[in-house]
């Protein structure tokens, strides 16, 4: 097990956003993920099917392409594709932090 170094405002302003703004805590518990994945650093991109992001999360596919769409949306992820059938890139973007 690793452990990997959250950003407080991810718990502390993030999460209350995505989950009782939002009402949607399937977007937070995606970006924990991603985060995971990435371990947190800003433009390190990681693949990961729907699939994938839904075994990581205890998820719906459903559920985690709302999320994905829902932090795509927010400029919270940042998603790149080598063509439309390939599998997603993905990286956690933190807009809260400058450089």
């Amino acid at each position: 097990m690793h452990k990997i170094p959250l950003d407080p405002y991810v718990l502390e302003t993030l999460m209350p956003d995505l989950v009782g703004h939002d009402r949607a805590p399937s977007a937070f518990l995606v970006y924990l993920a991603i985060w995971g994945r990435t371990r947190g650093r800003r433009g390190t991109f990681t693949p990961a099917s729907l699939a994938a992001l839904a075994e990581d999360t205890g998820l719906s596919k459903s559920a985690v392409q709302n999320g994905v769409r829902r932090l795509a949306q927010r400029k919270l992820i940042s998603i790149e594709r080598a063509s439309v059938t390939a599998t997603p890139r993905y990286a956690v973007m933190r807009p809260w932090k400058r450089s």
